[in-house]
Order: C-alpha cells, then structure tokens, then sequence
C-alpha cells in the first residue's frame, strides 16, 4: 500500500501563486423550489447546444419550471452574460436535474432530464432546439429520479443508462425504508430494451459509471441517503456483468454508510486510478484508491489532509455542514486540482448548520487543501444545491455556475490572474462522440495527469465539453488518450494556452 507521503510527492508540480479570484455575474431570474419532493435535486447541465462552444446552463425548476441560459457572452476572456432562451420542449416542471451526452451518435448533444414525474430523454436538433426522442422504446413511470449515469458498454452503439431513484412516494408506510430501485437501460441494438431493476437500492442521490480499474469497463457506484434508507443499507458499486452484481467485501469492497449526497471524481494520487470525493451530511469523505487489493478498496483521507469540510468557515454557525454537489478542477490552473462544494440546510434540519457556505479547497504543494470560499468570493450561504464548475467564456478558467433552492440561481467568473492551461478536445467517433469511458493523460516531464471522460455524478448535475488541464509554469507537454477499448493514441506535443484536439 502507498504510504501517505508517496501519494502527497506524487502530486508535486510546477507551481504559482495560490490566491484565487471570482467575480459575480447576473444570470436571468431562476430559483429552484418546492415542497419536499424538492428538498434534495435542483441540478444544472452545462453544454455547448449551438456549436458556438461556448457553454450553455440548463437549470432545474423543481416547481417552477426549468430554464436553458443561451451563453451570450461575446468572446474568450469577456464577461459572462447569458439570456433566458428556453424552448417549449424543455420549460417542464418537477425537473430534478439532467445530464448531457450524444445519445444518438449525431454529435449534436442531447439531455436527460431527472424529474419528479417521467424522466425524459430529449433529442437536440440544433440551436438549441430540443424534442422528445421518439424511437428509442425508452420508456419512463413515474418516479423520484435524483440520480444519474451512462457509458457505452462494448458493441453498443446506444449509451447504458442507469437513473438513480430516491423513495417510493406511492408507498404508505413511507418515506422511511422505502427507497426504490435503480432503473438499468441497456440497448438492445437502436433501441432499448425493458428496464432492470438494480435492488436493493437505497435511495440514491448520486451515480457514477467509472473504469476504475482501468480494464476498459465501466462499473456502477451509487451513493446513499442514510437518512431514508435508514438500516441495512450501504454505499453500492455494481459489476456491470451481463447480469450486473454487487461487488462483496472479498472483492475488496467494504461496506461504507453516510448521508450520501454526491460524488467526485478524480485521479489526485498520480497513479492513474481515480479517488473519489464523497459529500454528506456532516464530514466531506476523501478517499484514496488503494490497487494493491485488486478490487474497488478505498480508503478514507486523513483528517489532516483537510479535505472533510465538515463546518461553516464563516458565518458562526457551528452545526455540521450538508454537502451536495461536489466537482474537482484546478481553479488557479497551478497545475493541482482543487475541489469545490455546495453545501445548505436541506431545509429546516435543526442538527444541521443553516448559513453554510460554498467550499473552495485549493489544494497545496505538500497535498494538503485550504479553505479558500470566503477570500475567492464564493461564500455565499444560500441553500446550494446542484452547481457547474467549467470554463465558460473559453479563457482557460474554470467558473462557476450555482442552483440554489428557494433563492436566485449564482454565477461567478474566474478572475484568478496566473497559470497555464490547455483544453483537450477528443477527436468525435461515431457512436459515442464524446468519448464516454476514455482517459486523457497529460505529461509534463515525468508527471502524468489523467482525466476520465464520464457522463454522472456530482448532484443531479451535468457537464460535457472541452477538458480542462491547469500547468502552473509549464509551456508545453504531450497528451494522448487511452479509450475504453484500450487502444492508446501517439503522445501529442503541445503549447499551453490554446485548444488541442487529440486525434486517435
């Protein structure tokens, strides 16, 4: 096993100034609201849907309706401005949350689209103009959907989709134990087949289909709400088998329990598996992939590494935090990623902090991480649900765009003033056009940075675009990618500042 300081040296890069800058921007009017049914969700979909690559926001409603945000900003580096634009077909309410991805191999994007009610998968026709698919014989019942996920499986040219399900609202002796079932979508040639049942569930508010053992096949991690599932439930990961399974403990699986609210992401170890980021209901849990188990075995950070966020830093409230939404990126392009947070009240939970602010955790050389929200500007202590952390003005800087429940949506522009960047663009393939389930490797000297390219996670929020790399001093590297049926293209050379599309 990795001792903790070979994981800390490995994250060791060329470095600059780690102060971090946001400025806030006006969005059009948008508040996510409702009764309890509306608690939880309250997600955004960042994507480009007029081929302008400038990123659009689809924002959940819940009671009101959704709103798509045409990205009016008027060139790389101005300021963000965006316009509420949202055709007929998207303006719905009991909207969740939704998720981009090319379903139909046209490299238009389409969106799925979480709701209280039938879920939705919209077919984009261009210019932002979307519509029902009508021949995929995908058909939803009426469900709480709070979770989400695809990947293309092998031979497939339709994604899987998994929906995550939170409680049976139509059972009486509920809300408590009564979480529902994971619904599994798998193609069936250009169409879908009946939906699977994936039980027990446990009322999930996050999914993730993730190679995490880098073999070229994707497998399903659900997070849990304690809260509802109550006893004899667990953090989930399924083996995507034809039958799909639960991993065991001798597997390396171990069982796990919290309040699970989302997950993140990331390989920040340098060994080219993901760790992940799981947010709740009290502490924040980072975990490291440990490969020496040879099964999905994770273990918790230690609480000096400063990633639990467990409390408001500000505000002086001291009651635990409720986290949501939870992204990695390098907000300060210093070539570490960082994590940010969404954290709020679920509503009234008196055990819970009520003023809770936005986490920004810049990560440091030594591969600890600080409290950064307050002095970047992003504090704000709204009840924050679903967020997007991606460049939106194509000036290599990661900003931030936040739902709120019961209070107007937040955008926030990165103002940060140093490091390099580069932007990795995977060459389209027929099918999966995006790349779903492929891995970008960056080089700079004998340092790798390794993204994975996956449609899931966060909470009830999705983003699809351009990927982001920060290279604090550096001026040049090479990239590749490595696809999900391992074949591996040439290192590519690179300038730093620009956009590089990786062919194969």
């Amino acid at each position: 096993m990795k001792s903790e300081l070979a994981l800390t040296l490995a994250l060791i890069a060329p470095q600059v100034s780690a102060q971090v800058s946001y400025s806030p921007r006006p969005l059009p009017e948008h508040v996510y609201s409702g009764g309890w049914e509306h608690f939880v969700g309250g997600g955004v979909a960042a994507f480009d849907c007029n081929g302008d690559q400038l990123p659009e926001l689809y924002a959940a409603g819940g009671e009101n309706p959704a709103q798509l945000m045409l990205n009016t900003t008027t060139g790389a580096g101005q300021d963000l401005s965006f316009e509420a634009t949202t055709p007929d077909a998207l303006a719905v309410t009991g909207v969740i949350g939704a998720y981009p991805l090319d379903i139909d191999g046209d490299a238009i994007l389409d969106l799925a689209v979480l709701r209280n009610g039938s879920d939705m998968l919209m077919h984009g026709l261009g210019n932002c103009e979307f519509a029902p698919f009508s021949d995929l014989g995908f058909e939803s019942g009426d469900h709480w959907t709070t979770a989400f996920s695809a990947t293309w499986e092998t031979g497939n040219t339709l994604p899987t989709l998994a929906f995550g399900t939170y409680v049976d609202r139509s059972n009486p002796d509920g809300p408590f134990e009564t979480c529902d079932a994971t619904l599994l979508y798998r193609p069936n040639g250009q169409s879908y087949r009946a939906v699977e049942h994936l039980e027990p569930g446990f009322c999930a508010l996050s999914m993730l289909l993730t190679d995490w053992s880098r073999t070229g096949r994707a497998d399903l991690r659900i997070s849990n709400d304690r809260h509802y599932y109550v006893r004899g439930g667990q953090e989930q990961m399924w083996a995507m088998k034809d039958t799909p399974r639960l991993y065991s403990e001798g597997e390396g699986w171990q069982p796990y329990f919290l309040w699970g609210m989302g997950i993140a992401s990331r390989d920040l170890s340098g060994d080219g598996f993901a760790d992940v980021y799981l947010t709740s209901m009290g502490d924040q849990k980072f975990q490291y992939f440990d490969p020496d188990k040879g099964g999905p075995s994770y273990r918790d950070a230690t609480y000096e590494r400063g990633t639990t966020a467990h409390r408001p830093y500000t505000s002086g409230d001291g009651r635990p935090s409720t986290g949501w939404h939870a992204a990695f990126g390098d907000v300060n392009n210093d070539g570490l990623d960082d994590i940010f947070v969404a954290k709020g009240n679920v509503e009234q939970m008196p055990g819970a902090a009520m003023n809770d602010p936005n986490n920004l955790l810049i990560q440091s050389p030594d591969g600890t991480f600080r409290e950064h929200g307050q002095t970047a500007g992003i504090a704000n202590l709204a009840r924050s649900r679903g967020a997007a952390l991606m460049d939106l003005n194509l000036d290599g800087r990661l900003d931030l765009a936040v739902v709120n429940r019961r209070a107007q949506m937040e955008l926030y522009q990165n103002t940060t003033a140093e490091g390099n960047w580069l932007m990795v663009q995977p060459a389209a393939r027929a099918d999966n056009t995006q790349s779903v389930g492929s891995h970008v490797e960056l080089r700079v000297g004998d340092r790798v940075q390794t993204r994975e390219i996956t449609v899931g996670g966060g909470h009830a929020s999705g983003q699809a675009g351009q990927i982001h790399f920060g290279l604090g001093r550096a001026t040049e590297g090479e990239v590749r990618i490595i696809r999900s049926d391992q074949s591996v293209s040439d290192w590519q050379r690179f300038t730093a500042n620009q956009v590089v599309t990786l062919a194969h």
